[in-house]
């Protein structure tokens, strides 16, 4: 109201605010600055330090667990390592037992395989051995009868019959070694 009598006298100057709506609106924001000051800006202030704190708190917990786990993945890492050396040994070891074993079935073969030939030969020596003396038994049979039939007369005695046989089969061997 105040404006409509200023205007109506025609001392009103648009451009120029009232002095006492200036001053009334200084006092109301004063009031409001304080009010703002005092009550809101330290609960925002506090919301954030809490934030800040919560994020900070976070960050570090972050970096303490980043660094647990890099100290874990590292651990992890040597111990795969560690393994892999041990299964390389294990397969070295198996494969120097493997080796050993082959030697010594090879030298348990050829042991084997010198035994059956050794007793083979003796064998084959004891059968040889066998057939002579059955030849020389036969020989000396039939040597008795033929000789008996060209002298005439009976070579029945066994010590007349053991000469004949041994000089017939000592000129036989002396002859060309045909009966041996």
């Amino acid at each position: 109201m105040n404006n409509v009598v200023l205007a109506a006298e025609g001392a009103y100057n648009p451009v120029l605010p009232v002095v006492s709506e200036i001053v009334l609106a200084l006092i109301v924001f004063a009031i409001l600055f304080f009010v703002v000051r005092k009550f809101v800006v330290p609960s925002f202030e506090k919301t954030f330090a809490d934030r800040t704190q919560a994020i900070e708190g976070g960050l570090a917990e972050a970096e303490t667990k980043q660094a647990e786990a890099d100290q874990r993945l590292a651990e992890l890492e040597k111990q795969l390592g560690d393994a892999r050396h041990e299964a390389a040994r294990i397969r070295e070891e198996a494969r120097e037992q493997g080796a050993q074993i082959v030697a010594e079935m090879r030298q348990q073969a050829q042991t084997e395989h010198a035994r059956i030939l050794d007793q083979g030969k003796a064998q084959i020596e004891a059968e040889r051995q066998q057939a002579v003396t059955q030849l020389r038994a036969e020989v000396g049979t039939l040597a008795t009868g033929l000789a008996g039939r060209i002298v005439g007369e009976s070579l029945d005695d066994d010590a007349r019959q053991s000469r004949v046989v041994e000089r017939f089969l000592a000129d036989l061997e002396n002859d060309g070694g045909r009966v041996n």
